[in-house]
């Protein structure tokens, strides 16, 4: 029986060590289960997984083209915003304020017009690093006010920050995707698990200044519970930017009006801000159509975005947070020619020709597995999922452990590293005995989570170094375990195992007593596991 979703406690899974024979049993959240992992697994619908309604194909590529399907234009009339920024009580000179379309610079006096109009509830300051994040009494960051306009068509807005309290040259982010809560029993998971270990991962990184980021699916369609969301954000002692996800979306026909109550709830679903060296991005990349989504950035979003970036110096470092990826290669470990329509944005070329003369990274999460990868250029990160399986088990689909990722910069420089919920910070393999495999009874298999194309993973037999272990597409034998078959996990069946290409092998000699196996990231950190 596999347990209770609300029942596991991030205890230690499979730290280093794993079944040492086919047929074997082995312990696991109190559970005893097979090692026979192993076979063909059919991979059900994952839109169906996922919830949403549009299967790949049923979305003409005719949406693609200049005009957009959805509701007529509601009458609109403009606004004018007049406004200011002031810092500590001073007005903020070359600050960004913007509506989500159209971009103002503040004068040397911090003040500011911009020319909006009704269609638009917001109008929000792209932070300077120089000032605090502003923020709800629940932990939110709240760069932003209403438009309200006056029977003239006027408006008034002034941003009153606080200077920041040090430097932020040296500062990092942790990035949650997808907590995607359903009810109260994923909401006293998340408050169980995930809540104390950011506030010990906030502890232990001492000083340094941090925000978090909600990198989308906070929520699993039921948006009642935006507020206890909030909460358990509240209670990480960070302030955190969000990120609209599709299981954020209301259920309209209509891309228009699906963030209606995201906006409510957090402000803006696209702005930017500075932190340090860095300027940082906000996206919507999920566009409703009739009763499905697919990812797409619209022309309005692109056009603010290329607004936004030209008050920046050409070749400054940008990082763009979305949640649905900009590319990822699932489709391919679907045995797929073509990415699915929901899994990635379609029309990403065009944000890669805006951020083409800047050094960019683009962070997602959307797939709850974990993917380092490059594409028009530009590195992109699939980061795991704060629920896993959807809060049914401790690892994802691809056996990426619950969990998020850590990012931490100097000046312009990022580097990054996975957080298993639970877990000390170095655990970053998980290693199976000979014999997980049945039909490979002399490999060990590790499971590097956080992999990209920079680390390298090694293997030691009794203490003899053998060499560089083989990279190859598989599933991890304890997704497939907790995973793998029609009535389980017990409250989402359908979550399944996926292939992923974070597996490596190596054939072990017979007399071999203690293997080792030993990661080096890109930014040289050596992580080791031990099976037998």
């Amino acid at each position: 029986m596999i347990p209770r979703a609300g029942n596991f406690s991030g205890a230690a899974v499979f730290r280093n060590h794993c079944p040492a024979s086919a047929g074997a049993t082995f312990t696991i959240m109190g559970q005893r289960m097979s090692s026979d992992l192993f076979g063909r697994v059919n991979r059900r619908t994952f839109l169906r997984t996922l919830g949403a309604t549009v299967a790949a194909g049923s979305i003409s590529d005719r949406v693609f083209g200049t005009s957009f399907p959805g509701a007529e234009q509601a009458a609109w009339t403009p606004v004018r915003v007049r406004g200011a920024v002031r810092i500590a009580g001073a007005g903020a000179g070359r600050v960004a304020v913007s509506d989500g379309r159209s971009v103002a610079v503040t004068g040397a006096d911090g003040t500011f017009t911009l020319v909006s109009d009704s269609r638009h509830p917001h109008v929000f300051v792209s932070l300077p690093s120089t000032a605090e994040f502003p923020v709800t009494p629940r932990g939110s960051a709240a760069m932003y006010q209403p438009i309200v306009a006056d029977a003239g068509g006027e408006a008034s807005v002034v941003f009153d920050l606080a200077r920041a309290a040090g430097n932020d040259h040296t500062h990092g982010f942790l990035v949650l995707a997808d907590p995607q809560t359903l009810d109260m029993e994923d909401i006293g998971v998340l408050n169980a698990t995930t809540v104390p270990d950011v506030r010990a991962t906030v502890k232990a990184m001492g000083g340094t200044r941090l925000f978090g980021v909600g990198c989308g699916d906070l929520m699993f369609d039921n948006l009642e519970l935006f507020p206890e969301y909030e909460k358990a954000v509240q209670q990480m002692g960070l302030p955190f930017v969000q990120v609209l996800g599709n299981h954020d979306a209301d259920r309209v026909r209509t891309d228009e009006m699906s963030a209606a109550t995201f906006l409510r709830t957090f402000g803006p679903a696209n702005y930017s801000f500075n932190r340090g060296d860095i300027h940082y991005v906000v996206l919507d990349d999920v566009f409703w159509i009739d009763d499905g989504y697919i990812g797409y950035l619209s022309q309005e979003q692109l056009d603010w975005l290329r607004a936004d970036l030209q008050v920046l110096e050409k070749g400054r470092r940008v990082v763009v947070f979305v949640h649905i990826p900009v590319y990822c290669t699932t489709h391919l470990r679907w045995g797929n020619k073509k990415p699915e329509k929901s899994m990635v944005v379609n029309n990403r070329q065009a944000l890669y020709d805006i951020l083409a003369p800047y050094k960019a990274h683009i962070i997602a999460g959307h797939q709850h597995e974990s993917e380092h990868l490059v594409d028009g250029g530009i590195p992109s990160h699939v980061a795991g999922a704060v629920c896993g399986a959807w809060w049914t088990g401790p690892v994802c689909a691809d056996g990426t452990p619950n969990g998020y990722a850590v990012y931490e910069v100097n000046g312009e420089e990022i580097s990054w590293r996975y957080k298993a919920t639970g877990e000390p910070a170095d655990l970053q393999i998980r290693a199976y005995d000979r014999g997980t495999d049945p039909a490979a009874l002399s490999e060990v298999i590790a499971n590097v989570w956080d992999w990209d194309p920079a680390w390298t993973v090694m293997w030691y037999e009794d203490g003899i170094r053998k060499g560089k272990m083989e990279q190859r597409r598989g599933f991890d034998p304890l997704a497939s375990q907790l995973y793998r078959g029609p009535e389980i996990p017990r409250k989402h069946p359908w979550a399944d195992p996926w292939q992923t290409d974070h597996l490596f092998r190596a054939a072990i000699t017979p007399a071999t007593n203690e293997i080792r196996i030993e990661a080096t990231d890109g930014f040289g950190r050596v992580y080791t596991a031990v099976c037998r």
